[in-house]
């Protein structure tokens, strides 16, 4: 089964079998917690997300990705999680992604 790992949160595992769905919705069914303010929309930046390894598994950049992209409001590396899929499903442990310090949510522990 493919999986992501999210190396900021102990390496924490998250394991999905529709790679057609967005990082977003991977990360709701899997009751992870996952800042996202505009209802997944791509006009914010609180669901970004860093990449780790693995980009190549990734979606091309959508339009509002794209547009961030060009504003400086997002950086070459970092995703927008309601915005990214898998353009295929990665073998295990291929996908590691990150939570950049300025997403991070209060609640959850993070590591380095």
């Amino acid at each position: 089964m493919p999986q992501i790992t999210i190396q900021n949160i102990s390496n924490k595992t998250i394991r999905f079998t529709d790679p057609s769905k967005t990082m977003l919705q991977i990360f709701q069914e899997n009751k992870q917690d996952w800042m996202h303010a505009c209802g997944g929309n791509g006009r914010c930046t609180t669901c970004k997300m860093e990449v780790v390894e693995g980009g190549d598994y990734l979606s091309d950049y959508s339009r509002p990705e794209e547009k961030l992209l060009e504003s400086g409001r997002l950086k070459k590396g970092e995703r927008l999680a309601c915005q990214t899929k898998l353009s295929q499903a990665p073998a295990t442990g291929a996908l590691t992604i990150c939570v950049p310090e300025e997403n991070k949510l209060p609640h959850i522990t993070y590591t380095n």
